[in-house]
């Protein structure tokens, strides 16, 4: 849903469709941030494109923040139907991984919203606490906004947005690393994967990094989280090695930081990412779902 064919239904280039056009991309962000899955939030956008169409602009004062807010409106219903459809995944559930622009990168603040580790801790946030949290602190917008968004009191949004403030801080990586070490240090996990050095990988992995992977029952993956360095080194040195296929891991940017694209005989097979904290790796994510992988062709841009 990327190109734009689909939005003229105004007379094929009237305001509404400029509109959205316009914001589309921020759209698509408010809409991933709150979900974790790119494939929902392109359909949040259809849903916004259909409620905002039938939409008399004339009482419209502020396009972007009405758009915001259907699409708000949109990803918290679609938020709390997959919350049921989640409990019946088949072993651990990631994010969807996006390949983005180098721009995102430069942008810390949202690099950090939608890197994969922020995104699980944002799963862990309810759907309303979850709105609140991605309105407020990463597309900064004022409570009166987000309280029409979600349905709820400026005053109950300001309260909402303190406790999802105080959990997430908790729960997200410690110590500032900066892009460079965190290129540094996924370059040396991933000369120690090739080279089968467990030392080396051992160096790289805190004591106690947890390795989640996802396979969504479709492909091979491990079903509960690995714990420590030790097993999680063996792990991927033992299930690297024994491929019968020939092995190659790409650095690319996954959802604004360093990832790796591994490949079997040239075919994507897994997205890798990871979490930093105070210079060692504490999280891995392998994303194998194939049905998870299909955004990894084509950069996607994000936008606040």
């Amino acid at each position: 849903m990327s190109d734009h064919g689909e939005y003229g239904h105004d007379g094929g280039g009237g305001p509404a469709t400029e509109a959205f056009v316009a914001h589309r991309n921020l759209l698509f962000t408010v809409a991933y941030e709150m979900l974790g899955s790119a494939a929902d939030a392109e359909d949040v956008l259809q849903e916004t494109w259909l409620r905002w169409a039938g939409v008399d602009l004339s009482g419209v004062r502020d396009r972007r923040a009405y758009l915001v807010r259907i699409t708000t409106r949109q990803a918290l219903t679609r938020l709390r139907t997959l919350g049921r459809r989640r409990e019946s995944y088949v072993g651990s559930w990631l994010p969807e991984p996006l390949l983005t622009t180098p721009d995102v990168a430069e942008d810390v603040e949202l690099a950090d919203s939608v890197s994969m580790a922020m995104m699980l801790v944002m799963e862990t946030l309810t759907p309303t606490e979850r709105a609140v949290f991605v309105l407020r602190e990463v597309f900064d917008l004022g409570y009166d906004e987000i309280a029409e968004a979600v349905g709820k009191s400026p005053a109950a949004v300001r309260q909402t947005a303190h406790r999802a403030r105080a959990h997430v801080a908790a729960r997200r990586p410690r110590g500032a690393v900066s892009r460079t070490e965190t290129r540094d240090a996924l370059a040396a996990f991933q000369r120690a994967v090739e080279t089968g050095d467990l030392r080396g990988l051992l160096d790289i992995l805190a004591p106690d990094v947890v390795l989640l992977g996802d396979g969504g029952g479709i492909k091979r993956a491990v079903l509960r989280p690995v714990r420590g360095a030790g097993k999680v080194a063996r792990l991927m040195l033992g299930g690297l090695l024994r491929q019968p296929a020939e092995v190659s891991m790409e650095p690319v940017q996954v959802n604004g930081f360093p990832g790796l694209l591994v490949r079997l005989d040239g075919a994507l097979d897994t997205v890798m990412a990871a979490r930093f904290d105070d210079g060692l790796i504490t999280g891995l994510y392998a994303v194998r779902n194939p049905e998870k992988l299909t955004r990894m062709r084509r950069r996607t841009v994000l936008r606040r």
